[in-house]
């Protein structure tokens, strides 16, 4: 029962922080650029409007991962 709910929970609502705050859902189904460019938009927008709240200058949201494994395939190693 648990995995149940877990499993669709954990792919399609939870953010990981080593995915750039993206779902899994979000990089497998290929969406993670369109995501990303919408959330620099909205934190770009939210500096023009209120510039002093950024001390630190214009945010730039996390950036998504080049790739993503749950084992790395090993290099084969070609013999000869």
């Amino acid at each position: 029962m648990f995995c149940r709910e877990f499993f669709p929970w954990y792919k399609n609502e939870h953010y990981h922080s080593g995915l750039g705050l993206l779902t899994p859902a979000m990089v497998h189904y290929g969406r993670a650029t369109e995501v990303l460019e919408k959330r620099a938009a909205v934190l770009r927008a939210a500096h023009a409007a209120h510039p002093e709240r950024f001390v630190r200058g214009l945010p730039v949201p996390q950036k998504g991962p080049k790739e993503v494994w749950i084992n790395r395939p090993q290099p084969i190693l070609e013999v000869g």
